[in-house]
């Protein structure tokens, strides 16, 4: 209306604020906002304390250890909440590669449906008292800090064996396919020594974790801790005593488990090894009927060329193959130095054996040499294959078993022997002893699955029953093939006894022979339960 003021452009705002209307999703959204969770608590306050060393001081020990202590890890489980902040931490603080980690965070279930129990693990390196790495390491690539008792690997020095990554019963070392070498962690040692806590005791927002000392044994010849507060559901702590300690106020239940403890994981299968632990019991087994008065030369050769390939697969093995001249540095103690010094020495004299068979029917000398040379050749060979053997024992991991591991390896030398026998030289004998041997080694290798037929808990099976569950379940083409190779071998030996085989016919064991061992000796690495500390529920 005329004389009448009004301001327009405030009617529509007006209009639309007193149309709202205050709804319950806006309060949820509101008290969320508020919500102080313990991980939001500790950041908050994490953000407010002063960033200097005594920030810390609670969470590292403010001296260097006493003598008969080192330092070690302890994990509150109580505090621990499964953020992956430690995860995180050391893997930014350290520089690791995007698929490269030094810690890991699993989960233990259990309880009942009234009363359920769920636990998060954190874990890392355990700086063992007695670290099996350290022992198996064949270029001494790892040391232990006489004063502070941290496991240290040294980057330079190692040639990407990946044998401590066999060795540890908690998968701590980690192979690094872009540098060829096995990383891990080393307690962030430089921080320590500069009054900084370690990386992962830097990230936890709770204070789960924190550096402590452990008071360590060596009355003994070996050292030893109290390993009383050590994870219950993790590998035995007997063989390399860990220091780590695991505290919590509440009671595990008696049926707590890994989230993962039911998971089956096919292993590598490190084709170089296959190739190897293949081929060099071959040339050791076709010694032995190559010695003999009268024995084909071509037996010889065959043991020669088996060598050669076995122990050139066995340089493509390693990450870092020009420091493999290092390999005899752990010869006191690591297996693997002694198989390699062995099997070092052994190869000349089968060169030497196969050169004196072939010239001695021009050389009455050659021919006298070629026995003795060939017996020390076959001596030095069964010394390097009890050292094969016992590299995998070493690692204590139940597939790979002296009862397991030896009849394996010898039953193969003892195949190949026959088998190449009866190739060159065929005789009813000769057929007859492959055809046993192979049915030897199948009726060993099907007592894997007699497991199967007790009753287990299928949340939690026995590494014997993964081991028969893999066979029977991802690996079983593998292990058809194999079964098929070694029965059909058998066959064969038998089919042949009833006359004389023709040229296909003399090499068609071993031909059934190499595929059944290669299969066998692949299923040996790819059928074994690694153990490892508690994982997740989709590792």
């Amino acid at each position: 209306m005329p004389g009448t003021s009004t301001d327009d452009s405030t009617l529509p705002s007006e209009a639309s604020s007193s149309r709202f209307t205050r709804t319950l999703v806006d309060d949820y959204l509101a008290e969320q906002q508020r919500l102080q969770t313990p991980v939001q608590r500790a950041s908050e306050a994490f953000d407010r304390a002063e960033r200097s060393a005594t920030s810390w001081s609670e969470l590292i020990p403010l001296s260097r250890p006493s003598p008969g202590e080192q330092y070690a890890f302890e994990v509150d489980l109580d505090r621990c909440t499964g953020c992956k902040a430690c995860v995180a931490g050391c893997h930014s603080l350290n520089g690791l590669d995007e698929d490269e980690t030094w810690r890991d965070v699993g989960l233990v279930v259990g309880g009942t449906r009234s009363q359920p129990f769920q636990q998060t693990i954190t874990t890392a390196c355990h700086h063992c008292a007695d670290p099996g790495c350290l022992n198996g390491c064949p270029v001494l690539a790892y040391e232990k800090d006489p004063v502070t008792g941290i496991v240290r690997h040294l980057d330079d020095q190692c040639i990407g064996c990946q044998y401590c990554v066999l060795k540890c019963p908690y998968d701590v070392p980690k192979y690094s396919g872009r540098l060829g070498i096995v990383r891990k962690c080393d307690l962030c040692h430089g921080r320590l020594a500069a009054g900084e806590a370690p990386a992962c005791v830097q990230a936890c927002p709770t204070q789960a974790i924190r550096i402590a000392t452990a008071k360590v044994d060596r009355t003994s010849g070996t050292p030893s801790v109290d390993t009383s507060a050590f994870l219950a559901l993790a590998p035995s702590p007997d063989y390399t005593q860990p220091t780590t300690r695991y505290i919590s106020r509440r009671t595990m239940p008696a049926n707590a488990a890994p989230a993962d403890a039911a998971a089956l994981r096919p292993q590598p299968a490190h084709w170089p090894l296959v190739i190897m632990l293949t081929f060099i019991p071959m040339a050791v087994g076709t010694l032995a009927p190559a010695i003999s008065a009268g024995a084909d030369p071509r037996l010889a050769l065959i043991a020669t060329l088996a060598g050669v390939l076995g122990l050139a697969a066995s340089v493509f093995h390693l990450g870092q193959p020009r420091r493999a001249w290092r390999i005899f540095l752990g010869l006191r103690r690591s297996w693997l130095s002694r198989e390699a010094v062995v099997f070092g020495v052994w190869f000349p004299f089968v060169l030497v054996f196969a050169a004196f068979r072939l010239t001695a029917a021009g050389h009455p000398s050659a021919s006298r040499l070629a026995a003795p040379v060939g017996i020390a050749a076959i001596g030095l060979g069964v010394v390097g294959l009890a050292c094969s053997v016992m590299i995998y024992v070493d690692t204590h991991r139940r597939f790979w078993r002296l009862s397991q591991t030896a009849p394996r390896f010898f039953g193969t030398a003892a195949l190949f022997g026959c088998a190449a026998a009866f190739a060159v030289q065929p005789t009813i004998a000769a057929a007859i002893s492959a055809g046993g041997v192979a049915l030897a080694k199948v009726a060993l290798e099907l007592r894997t699955l007699r497991v199967l037929d007790e009753d287990e808990d299928e949340d939690r099976p026995s590494t014997d029953r993964k081991t028969a569950l893999l066979l029977t379940g991802a690996l079983r083409p593998v292990f058809s093939l194999r079964m098929l190779s070694a029965l059909g071998l058998a066959a064969c030996a038998v089919a042949f006894t009833a006359g004389a085989p023709t040229t296909f016919a003399r090499w068609l064991i071993p031909a059934l022979a190499l595929s059944g061992e290669l299969a066998e000796r692949y299923l040996f690495f790819r059928a074994v339960v690694a153990p490892k500390m508690p994982g997740g529920p989709s590792a």
